[in-house]
């Protein structure tokens, strides 16, 4: 699509087992990113998040007890990426800065369902009232550390950004659907500021068991992204928050503010998974990019979850045939993955990335990700495909 505005990437606030911040996540520190715990949920690894004093982004003790840890962590994370764009003592920008946050669903009591379940098991409680016990029971806050839109509720309440609120969910697709309507609104002149992002806590039994229900995690010893499908392909993964503040260029530069990178455009779909139509899908995005031929480096969104992985493989290395030198580099081996954050972390690396002009080092056995001139590269393609549905791609460009 044809944008008549610029938009610039002005602040970055990111959490995951690699640290908090700018520096803890930039090529230059990526030795430190491997951080993983296989022995807490055995079979299934996890990527930890990093230690975190949270009461440094939300002072009241009353505000974090009423927030489930997905929660803090996004607040947490918001927090970082305003103060890295200048925002936390600006409370007129603050009060016309738009919020578009990606959640999912919030987190159970599992110390509670397990004690009510047993207790069924054992006869204690008739079958017909153990939903009767299980919504009785619940302490009356965890309701609040359910609901999705609460997490940019509480980022309105805590860091007082209090333009319009959007909440996307339906995991990895509303990561790239929260930074599309941002970027679109700005690039057509809606809105000149934005807060955008997402958070995970992968550190919960409830979610692990929803995901191995499906059969989408990986529960052999560790593999990077790429070499899993041998094993029947999997998903490791990683607590992570990650915003962006995006602002058009002209407002930017009117209150003097550098860009880490320019989004180019952004690129979405949901097809049906048919074999080989996720390839095409992503093909079709592409073509709507306008990627100008040459080397490219490419921030994939890849989970290890099978067919989806090989078929955005098949994608990135059909590119090569149409005149791209890429260096693939899929971030969910290093700080795993992490659903709904997912493409929202991918767009902090990649920013990072040619902010620095030092493209992140591979971390593949199998040679898929290889060596990049990184002085050559001027632009990264960011990919989004959902370990069951949702296709996205963003572009960005060195400023």
């Amino acid at each position: 699509m044809t944008n008549s505005r610029e938009v610039w990437i002005t602040g970055i606030g990111i959490l995951s087992c690699a640290g908090e911040g700018v520096v803890a996540h930039a090529p230059g520190n990526q030795k430190n990113f491997l951080r993983r715990d296989s022995t807490r949920f055995a079979p299934y690894c996890v990527h930890p998040l990093c230690t975190v004093d949270f009461a440094k982004q939300i002072v009241k003790t009353s505000e974090q007890k009423q927030m489930g840890l997905w929660q803090r962590i996004g607040v947490y994370a918001a927090g970082l990426a305003l103060a890295d764009a200048g925002l936390t003592d600006e409370p007129a920008l603050l009060d016309r800065t738009n919020l578009v946050v990606a959640a999912g669903n919030g987190e159970r009591d599992c110390s509670f369902d397990s004690k009510v379940l047993s207790a069924g098991a054992g006869g204690a409680i008739a079958p017909a009232r153990l939903n009767e016990a299980l919504l009785t029971g619940l302490r009356p806050t965890l309701y609040l550390g359910e609901l999705s839109n609460l997490l940019a509720g509480n980022i309105s309440i805590v860091h007082h950004a209090t333009g319009s609120s959007r909440t996307f969910k339906g995991e990895e697709i509303a990561g790239v659907s929260a930074i599309e309507n941002a970027h679109r609104r700005i690039a057509s002149g809606q809105n000149d500021i934005f807060l955008v992002g997402g958070a995970l806590n992968a550190e919960r039994e409830d979610l692990l068991l929803g995901y191995e229900l499906g059969r989408t995690l990986w529960p052999h010893a560790y593999k990077p992204v790429w070499s899993r499908k041998a094993g029947g392909g999997g998903f490791i993964p990683g607590s992570v928050g990650a915003f962006l503040v995006l602002e058009a260029r002209e407002h930017a530069q009117a209150r003097g503010r550098k860009p880490y990178a320019r989004i180019c455009d952004v690129a979405t779909d949901r097809c049906l998974r048919q074999p080989g139509e996720a390839t095409h899908t992503l093909q079709s995005l592409f073509d709507k990019l306008g990627v100008p031929e040459g080397p490219l480096a490419v921030m994939s969104g890849a989970s290890g979850a099978e067919p989806a992985t090989s078929e955005e493989l098949d994608f990135l290395q059909g590119l090569e045939d149409r005149g791209y030198q890429v260096a693939i580099r899929a971030h969910g081996a290093w700080l795993g993955h992490s659903v709904e954050a997912h493409f929202p972390a991918g767009v902090c690396l990649a920013a990072l990335a040619l902010a620095s002009e030092e493209f992140f080092e591979p971390s593949d056995e199998n040679w898929v990700e290889t060596p990049v001139e990184t002085e050559e590269v001027s632009h990264v393609l960011v990919t989004g495909v959902g370990h069951w549905r949702g296709e996205g791609l963003a572009l960005l460009a060195r400023v």
